[in-house]
């Protein structure tokens, strides 16, 4: 099984428009780095996604590295600052599609956003 996973900051209280752009942008930059294979996979399995939660730009920084050290296609996003908040706030990570086992060494213990 394959899924792709969105994770949102919490703690930035966005509204729920502006969340849900977040997580566009980190699913779709996310979903242009993962593997052609990959892809196909996840697409032909229903295309799972997950939105889950972190509460600090520290755990999503962390996150994201770990994403990158264990080679999973990931996206930092980072907002232009035109509405809720200021430029270069980090507001979303999208990791995967991948196989779900993999994603979930990182994201099993993370809540629902």
């Amino acid at each position: 099984m394959y899924k792709q996973v969105i994770i949102l900051r919490r703690d930035l209280k966005l509204s729920k428009g502006k969340a849900a752009v977040q997580a566009c942008h980190a699913a779709v930059h996310a979903f242009e780095l993962a593997n052609w294979y990959v892809i196909k996979n996840w697409e032909q399995s229903g295309a799972k996604k997950v939105v889950l939660a972190v509460d600090s730009e520290e755990e999503i920084l962390k996150l994201h590295k770990e994403a990158k050290k264990l080679k999973l296609p990931c996206y930092l996003v980072k907002d232009a600052g035109l509405t809720e908040i200021p430029a270069g706030t980090i507001t979303a990570l999208g990791i995967g599609p991948e196989e779900e086992k993999k994603i979930d060494k990182l994201t099993r213990k993370l809540k629902p956003f």
